[in-house]
């Protein structure tokens, strides 16, 4: 198995706020990693235009990308315009079949918005034609080589019609959680933005109080990232797990055990 991990995600920001530590753990566990925002972040601004924006928001995800140590994939299209249709789906399939991840990092199936939920449609079906060799992109297809899909928690821990959403595992990030507020940082020009579309004082504090929640809820960590593993039809053997082999940083969700029992 190549060790290579990529977090997809929709919005310069949404890999900081919710990936990047598990990110930089599997780094640091030996996986060469990749970072890909679907979206260029152009409508993140409400004082410059949509060119200027995409373009401060592009060199401020590709210095994230660098503080991570990621290799960085540019944006395939603009803010609410990620739709789950065939050209996004052939332009991320080319980039997987090309990268192979064997660990794919990206949103949760449901979620406060649709680019978000799209962007992961996107990212599991790209994922699973990487061997369909009629299905044409701009890389041909590959083996069907063990791939694991994980789902990040959706925002506010809520489904859309505010059910809570409990993971299947969390990864403890305390370690990484210094250079995951670094990385964040880079996306500056989203204090304001968020100040006044989403009512958040501080982005920096609200990514902070989500990874000490979501901690709590691990009843073992401080800071954590919690994650539930998509199904292994289509993409890997049964057993094949990826991020339990972080080891000591890894532990099953309680609530999940619970249910299943």
């Amino acid at each position: 198995m190549d060790k290579i991990a990529m977090a997809i995600a929709a919005h310069p920001d949404d890999i900081e706020f919710l990936m990047a530590g598990t990110l930089v753990l599997l780094k640091n566990a030996g996986y060469e990693i990749h970072y890909m925002n679907l979206s260029s972040g152009d409508c993140g601004s409400t004082e410059m235009d949509a060119d200027t924006t995409a373009k401060i928001r592009l060199l401020e995800a590709q210095n994230s990308a660098n503080i991570l140590g990621a290799e960085f994939h540019p944006p395939i299209c603009d803010d609410f315009e990620i739709f789950y249709e065939a050209k996004a789906l052939k332009a991320l399939a080319g980039i997987i079949r090309k990268v192979k991840p064997s660990v794919i990092l990206t949103h949760s199936p449901s979620d406060y918005m649709e680019d978000h939920m799209n962007a992961c449609r996107l990212a599991v079906t790209a994922a699973f034609v990487r061997g369909v060799p009629n299905f044409k992109a701009a890389f041909p297809a590959v083996s069907n080589y063990n791939c694991a899909i994980y789902h990040a928690l959706p925002h506010g821990l809520l489904d859309p019609l505010g059910q809570k959403v409990w993971p299947g595992v969390f990864i403890d990030t305390a370690s990484v959680q210094p250079l995951k507020r670094e990385a964040l940082n880079a996306h500056k020009s989203q204090k304001n933005w968020l100040e006044d579309s989403q009512k958040m004082d501080s982005y920096i504090a609200a990514m902070e109080d989500f990874s000490i929640k979501v901690g709590a809820m691990s009843e073992c960590f401080e800071h954590a990232e919690g994650w539930r593993k998509r199904v292994h039809f289509g993409f890997s053997e049964s057993e094949f797990d990826p991020l339990k082999g972080l080891g000591e940083v890894y532990s099953l969700c309680k609530e999940s055990i619970g249910a299943k029992d």
